[in-house]
């Protein structure tokens, strides 16, 4: 799809909240091109700040920021626009967060890494459309790895208790952390 053929309709307004500044600026930067008008946020307390001064037609909203849940933000810019097109982004694939977006609002949920041309497509369609399978899912491998990392984290890097919640032996899971991420 050719960056001038996107029907964006009359209000251009795109709000990015991400914590990850590299990834936020490198997004902002090609949503620009596509022809969205493109406000920045780092966290929860900004993109709420940025929804209540200027409410946007179309939203990103990383699931996980340093000072919160982007839940939070999506719950702010249904209530202050309805008609906000939302995509919820998240390192982290979880079927249960994914319908908790949905259910509070977001028309779409992606895992990272997603490029622009993924959120683009993913703000864009409408009800009716089926979204394309994605051209590089990740492995099993990696969605199992992320998973692991995910509970691992969720228990403070405790390799015991991730081992006791993920129902495997302890010395498996340490030998599994050790390792780099699977491709």
């Amino acid at each position: 799809m050719d960056h001038e053929d996107l029907d964006l309709g009359p209000d251009r307004s795109l709000l990015l909240v991400d914590d990850d500044d590299a990834f936020l600026k490198r997004l902002g930067k090609a949503m620009e091109k596509r022809g969205f008008a493109v406000q920045l946020a780092e966290g929860v307390a900004e993109g709420k700040a940025e929804v209540a001064q200027n409410p946007p037609a179309y939203a990103v909203v990383d699931l996980r920021l340093e000072d919160g849940n982007g839940l939070d933000v999506v719950e702010a810019l249904r209530e202050s626009r309805p008609d906000c097109r939302i995509v919820v982004l998240t390192g982290y694939g979880a079927i249960a967060t994914a319908v908790a977006a949905v259910k509070i609002g977001a028309i779409d949920y992606l895992s990272k890494p997603a490029d622009a041309t993924d959120v683009t497509n993913a703000l864009l369609a409408r009800r009716s459309d089926h979204p394309a399978p994605p051209e590089n899912p990740m492995s099993a491998d990696r969605v199992r790895w992320e998973h692991i990392q995910r509970v691992y984290e969720l228990c403070d890097r405790n390799v015991s208790e991730t081992a006791r919640r993920l129902n495997m032996h302890r010395r498996t899971l340490q030998r599994i952390l050790a390792k780099r991420s699977p491709k």
